[in-house]
């Protein structure tokens, strides 16, 4: 009831911030877990699909799925069965962390572009050398409280 109340204050112009900010918080969609996107291959085959497409877009940079698309086409990709089943295959990487998609406004045109996340760099010279070891004497606490014999 006293939400209501709030609520149509709200929209005749009478001051109801909270029952505004809580109708919009509570009308928006949960965001898709990512996580659990079923690839609609088997997972090894998912994987292969996933690392051609990875390099793909390595390969060529940032890319719009159109252009994925047409890029899969042309290097021959298997398992894609459409491009429906690619932007799921994009989503399923999304989600494993291979890719991140960003937005690239211009004017008032968006474009959403998959890129691949920046790997760590890996010199030779830390690979080759191993840690040095430290060794050091193990002294006994001095804290220990000594035993009295009775």
């Amino acid at each position: 009831m006293w939400l209501a109340g709030l609520v149509k204050n709200n929209i005749k112009g009478g001051n109801g911030g909270v029952g505004s900010l809580l109708v919009r918080y509570m009308s928006r969609t949960r965001a898709v877990n990512v996580r659990k996107i079923n690839p609609k291959v088997p997972i090894p085959e998912a994987k292969s699909i996933a690392s051609s497409l990875y390099d793909l877009i390595k390969q060529r940079g940032p890319l719009t799925v159109p252009n994925t698309w047409t890029l899969a086409q042309e290097a021959g990709i298997g398992g894609l069965n459409s491009k429906t089943h690619m932007k799921i295959m994009l989503k399923w990487m999304r989600g494993r962390k291979l890719l991140k998609l960003f937005c690239n406004q211009v004017g008032s045109n968006k474009k959403f572009l998959h890129c691949t996340l920046p790997e760590e760099p890996r010199t030779e010279q830390s690979e080759s050398l191993p840690e040095p070891v430290l060794q050091t004497k193990k002294k006994p606490s001095a804290k220990r409280k000594k035993k009295t014999k009775k």
